[in-house]
């Protein structure tokens, strides 16, 4: 529950509070931790942040009680911080609050105005209040680092800790899958490249005597993210867009329109909707050159007889990557990364629906037909694919699930050296929790007059 409570305080709790407004603070201090207090009134409001994001409580109490226990935690982690000087640097405070930032406007579409009605604050007011929770984040992340931040886990604490577990009680574990892939991008003609630019050019051409970038986008741009919403992108900070794309964008006014922009992902024209400090707004077209039929069946044609080497001459995925790969997996001896967890491990949610279609159809060890595909930049290309495992739908257990496993005994580890910290803190520091809450079932036994 601590680690529910907490989520909810530090991703959505400081903006909320703000936001509820109405009725009277309650007064009252209901806690103090060191030199510092927690007000009657703060745990109000967070209870209100809670119910906000989940609806509906079973047991308030159980609610206000876990929220009290996280407030009082985090109190003390800034007690030691301020004990220990710890100092963050701006350059980090200013990262994770852009992340915040960006993580916002990615759940409203980028349509900055939602955010500020619904906070009943500009976006400067929003930042300047955000910046100060990222900062105590950033200590607490310290304190705890330096506590947890050395220990490791033994493969007989692994097994000790699997030992403990009901075998009834073991998670399922989805069906995962591990894949290499062979890839040829067929090559685009300069006549082709030639022909995008004079469209994006005539496209320009438009968007300068009047025409709306937005029709034009829906149109014909290829970028499948903004097409449907005319292009735009949303407001993004600096860092998260191609270097080159990022270059023209940042440069443009209110209103203005690049010349054509050359990126990995294709050919792009570029429109200043508008401008916030280091946060933009733009909308684009996006003209991808694509490879002519020819080459198209010259790929498939290189892939079918790399096929049938392999094979042959039974190379392993990593020999025949480096042989015959293009992709930037050949780096990675021909495997697929799966990019939600930097693993080699991917389930179905994490595939695409053809690539899934595609591997569900082979035995472990067996190389797939050439199939078409488009790459992370939106590049079209063919592939082969390898399936090198296949792990069906099974309760979780040490052979198969050793990794998952470790890491479970590992943060249990971490916990209990939290938990011990914070008892031994407990007896030196000056730490009262208001007696109305001595019913608790607090996981730390606080001070309790």
């Amino acid at each position: 529950m601590r680690k529910l409570i907490l989520s909810v305080l530090l991703i959505i709790g400081f903006l909320c509070t703000q936001a509820q407004g109405g009725g009277t603070p309650i007064d009252g201090i209901v806690a103090v931790v060191g030199k510092s207090i927690i007000m009657r009134s703060d745990l109000e409001k967070h209870y209100n942040d809670y119910t906000a994001q989940y609806r509906t409580v079973e047991n308030p109490d159980e609610i206000y009680c876990s929220i009290l226990e996280n407030l009082v935690y985090n109190k003390l982690m800034l007690h030691q911080a301020d004990l220990d000087s710890i100092e963050i640097s701006d350059e980090e405070v200013d990262y994770r609050l852009n992340s915040r930032i960006q993580y916002f406007l990615q759940q409203t579409g980028g349509d900055v105005k939602y955010i500020e009605n619904y906070f009943h604050k500009s976006m400067t007011e929003i930042k300047k209040e955000l910046r100060e929770m990222m900062l105590e984040q950033a200590l607490i992340d310290q304190v705890q680092s330096s506590i947890t931040g050395d220990i490791t886990i033994t493969p007989s604490e692994v097994h000790q800790f699997a030992s403990k577990i009901d075998p009834d009680s073991m998670p399922m574990v989805s069906t995962t899958y591990q894949f290499g892939e062979i890839v040829k991008i067929p090559p685009v003609s300069e006549e082709e490249i030639n022909e995008v630019k004079e469209r994006l050019n005539s496209y320009r051409e438009r968007i300068l005597r009047g025409e709306k970038i937005g029709g034009l986008a829906r149109l014909y741009s290829d970028d499948p993210g903004s097409a449907s919403k005319g292009g735009d992108l949303g407001f993004v900070e600096r860092g998260t867009l191609y270097p080159e794309f990022e270059a023209a964008a940042f440069n443009l006014k209110s209103g203005e329109v690049s010349q054509i922009v050359q990126t990995q992902a294709g050919f792009h024209i570029i429109q200043m909707i508008e401008r916030r400090g280091e946060s933009i707004r733009v909308a684009h077209i996006l003209i991808q050159p694509k490879p002519s039929t020819e080459e198209q069946v010259k790929a498939i044609m290189y892939l079918d007889s790399v096929r049938n080497i392999i094979i042959s001459e039974k190379l392993s995925i990593e020999e025949a990557a480096k042989r015959f790969s293009e992709g930037s997996t050949r780096l990675n001896g021909g495997m697929v990364v799966n990019p939600y967890n930097s693993s080699l491990i991917f389930d179905r949610q994490s595939l695409e629906d053809a690539t899934y279609t595609t591997i569900n159809k082979l035995i472990p060890g067996e190389y797939s037909e050439c199939v078409p595909f488009v790459n992370d930049d939106g590049v079209m290309g063919y592939r082969l694919i390898f399936l090198k495992e296949r792990v069906s739908e099974h309760k979780a257990n040490l052979v198969e699930d050793y990794d998952m496993i470790k890491n479970a005994a590992l943060e249990q580890k971490k916990y209990d050296a939290l938990e011990k910290w914070v008892l031994e803190k407990v007896k030196v520091t000056n730490i009262k929790v208001s007696e109305q809450y001595k019913d608790c079932p607090f996981v730390t036994k606080w001070q309790i007059p």
